[in-house]
């Protein structure tokens, strides 16, 4: 079933609203990068987004090195070929709840 892809103005506001975000170059994702104190911290972390990305049913793309986790939102089944939507945002929203 298809997503409805926020629109520039929509991606615009949300855009202000998540400080920590970054649009990709593409404008179909957000993407963050966040540092912890070790990789215990970080994978505690990745596994809190876990437990949220299953009762959201909406997974993020993450690369993990160490203390670092880069992740990237977006929605494949919003607009022709994957977009961002209002399920990136929320997603977004919680991820941020957790490192505040």
């Amino acid at each position: 079933m298809a997503v409805e892809e926020l629109t520039r103005t929509e991606r615009e506001s949300w855009l202000s609203a998540l400080k920590t975000w970054s649009l990709r170059d593409d404008e179909k994702a957000i993407q963050r990068k966040i540092e912890f104190e070790n990789f215990r911290e970080a994978f505690a972390f990745m596994t809190k987004v876990a437990m949220i990305a299953e009762k959201q049913d909406h997974h993020p793309e993450w690369f993990n090195v160490y203390n670092r986790v880069e992740i990237t939102l977006t929605t494949h089944d919003a607009g022709e070929g994957g977009g961002l939507s209002l399920r990136d945002t929320k997603m977004a929203k919680a991820i941020d709840a957790l490192v505040q």
